[in-house]
């Protein structure tokens, strides 16, 4: 079995940002040991250097492989080019035994909306295929979700090139696209591919009676479970299928 650990939207420098959630949080993740964690942006809430060297802190916490990649608020100020200063990378490929991750830039400079770009999903296409041909179970991670997520009121920032992206991920047949964004966790399955959104890990910018949570993502070589684990509450499933 493969385990994934999801977590976005930590928020680091805004004043609703929790740090002893966020801390309750990595610490339960390695409790868990997962075999990868994906952070799916905004690390930061502004994009300053100061934050993005705080937000790195608190994630080197973290144990086993993660993979970054950054959000709508990490491009603030600069942050689009500090972000590789201090993770190195905006977008790239993970290869692990019988899995592949790739993580995609959707942010934009000082914009909140998200696109990924010709160039970009060419080579998310690409990576694709060498995935298939590899007999990979393949995911594809980015900040911005594809698909509207429900209560979140009027929808402004899904992806510019939505429909484009979303046909590729279908085409190349991903098996699972993980996002925040939103700060609603949410699961949309088309065709055999789940699209699933994290709620936020430590702001306090929640809707309702939601918590601060992230997600795992249990994989067999026939099935996968996706659950939603409350730092402060329980854990529950909400969606699984088989391979």
């Amino acid at each position: 079995m493969v385990l994934i650990a999801h977590i976005s939207d930590l928020h680091v420098g805004a004043p609703n940002f929790k740090e002893d959630i966020l801390l309750e949080a990595i610490r339960q993740i390695n409790e868990l040991k997962p075999d990868a964690t994906v952070i799916t942006g905004d690390l930061t809430d502004n994009g300053y250097y100061l934050e993005f060297l705080q937000a790195a802190e608190y994630l080197s916490d973290l144990k086993g492989p993660h993979i970054f990649v950054p959000g709508n608020h990490d491009a603030r100020h600069v942050g689009n080019e500090t972000f590789e200063d201090v993770f190195r990378y905006r977008k790239g490929t993970f290869v692990m035994d019988d899995l592949t991750i790739i993580g995609l830039d959707s942010s934009e400079p000082d914009l909140d909306y998200g696109k990924i770009g010709r160039s970009q999903q060419i080579w998310m296409e690409e990576e694709l295929e060498r995935a298939s041909e590899r007999g990979h179970f393949r995911v594809i991670a980015l900040h911005h979700h594809i698909i509207p997520v429900p209560k979140t009121g009027r929808e402004r920032n899904v992806l510019a090139d939505a429909g484009d992206v979303l046909q590729s991920i279908i085409n190349g047949a991903a098996d699972l696209v993980i996002s925040g964004h939103k700060h609603v966790p949410h699961v949309w399955r088309v065709e055999d591919t789940f699209f699933v959104t994290a709620g936020t890990v430590s702001s306090l910018k929640l809707r309702g009676k939601d918590i601060n949570s992230y997600n795992t993502y249990y994989i067999t070589e026939d099935s996968i479970r996706i659950v939603l684990n409350e730092v402060q509450g329980e854990s529950r499933e909400l969606a699984s299928r088989s391979i």
